[in-house]
């Protein structure tokens, strides 16, 4: 789908209509300055992502904070897993 000049004079005359002819310029400018910082927020994140090696050139590994919550499962023979909670199988008056 390819717009001609007739498509683009009109959505170009909608545009103005919907915003006046006195803050385009305003709106233009300052869809520039978004633009801009967004490639420079890319660029630097390209950047921080190839510094990340060691000395030796071999890429730092980047660990997990907090350590990983198992929970128990049985692998039954018909191919479902059961769950076990503990925190579940109490009753109300926190006896098993």
């Amino acid at each position: 789908m390819s717009f001609g000049p007739m498509e683009i004079g009109l959505i170009l005359l909608a545009i103005l209509l919907l915003f006046g002819y006195k803050k385009l310029p305003d709106a233009s400018r300052s869809l520039g300055r978004s633009l801009r910082i967004f490639k420079g927020e890319m660029k630097g994140m390209k950047d921080d992502d190839r510094g990340k090696t060691a000395d030796d050139g071999v890429p730092v590994s980047r660990e997990i904070a907090a350590p990983l919550r198992t929970t128990d499962v049985d692998a039954r023979a018909d191919g479902s897993a059961g769950r076990h909670d503990r925190a579940l199988s109490t009753g109300p008056d926190g006896a098993r």
